[in-house]
């Protein structure tokens, strides 16, 4: 538990809260502390799936310009690899991992919101990556995790622009997956998230990995990569419950072993 970070679980559900008022800026502490309860959840069983959420007003505004402003090129240089690890450690969670976004999502926000698998917008959230206006560029993956997602020609617009995008562009270009009211955004996530609990954990995590890993490979690797995932379950209880379920037509009651 930090002191601007949180987590929050209940039912197999695990919320990651983010609480920096007024915006949310990702300062380093908070980084760090985004990093510390993203290892939390992927290493408790208990959790199934994640909801990352920064309250009703807003999702995250970005890094914290000022505390970057005055960081000379070394001390830059050792900041951003730290950056780079806090939002990997969230984007290699082994669960289902689901952006609760309200108001702004900008910068690092918005590179926060890609780290994970499914994006609920509200009405009224922004997303975007202003950098280009600071006169640098994303430094936490905007540059390579939003043109996986949207496409090379739609991250160039975003990016070289800095503009901010609606919820109902961010929907139609598929930055996000969903729109809903704003006030129903926290409980959408924790809605889709709970479909998880009580799945089969092993196979859940193998499906996220061999998905993101093949999208970093050539095809015949990415087959290989799902090969031995799909061939490794049939070491688990999980694979010969579901497996034996199926045959008695009955419901599966998976143990995540």
């Amino acid at each position: 538990m930090g002191e601007f970070v949180r987590v929050e679980s209940a039912d197999g559900v695990a919320t990651i809260r983010l609480d920096r008022p007024k915006m949310n800026a990702l300062s380093a502490q908070v980084q760090r502390e985004i990093a510390d309860c993203a290892r939390q959840v992927d290493a408790d069983p208990g959790v199934h799936a994640v909801v990352l959420y920064g309250g009703e007003r807003v999702f995250a505004a970005g890094a914290d310009v000022k505390e970057m402003a005055d960081m000379p090129y070394a001390e830059m240089s050792a900041h951003s690899s730290v950056l780079q690890d806090c939002f990997t450690a969230v984007a290699e969670i082994g669960k289902p991992v689901v952006a609760a976004i309200t108001g702004y999502a900008l910068g690092g926000g918005c590179e926060l919101a890609l780290c994970a698998d499914v994006r609920i917008a509200g009405e009224s959230a922004r997303l975007g990556q202003p950098e280009i206006l600071l006169g640098i560029i994303p430094g936490a993956g905007g540059t390579q995790r939003l043109p996986r997602l949207i496409g090379p020609a739609k991250a160039k617009d975003l990016i070289f622009t800095g503009r901010q995008v609606t919820a109902a562009e961010a929907l139609e270009i598929g930055l996000v997956d969903r729109v809903v009211p704003d006030a129903d955004v926290h409980t959408e996530a924790l809605a889709y998230a709970a479909r998880f609990a009580g799945g089969p954990a092993a196979a859940l995590r193998a499906a996220k990995r061999a998905i993101d890993h093949g999208l970093e490979a050539d095809l015949d690797t990415g087959l290989e990569i799902e090969r031995l995932a799909f061939s490794g379950l049939f070491a688990t209880d999980d694979a010969r419950i579901g497996m034996r379920a199926f045959a008695e037509k009955t419901r599966a009651k998976f143990t995540g072993r």
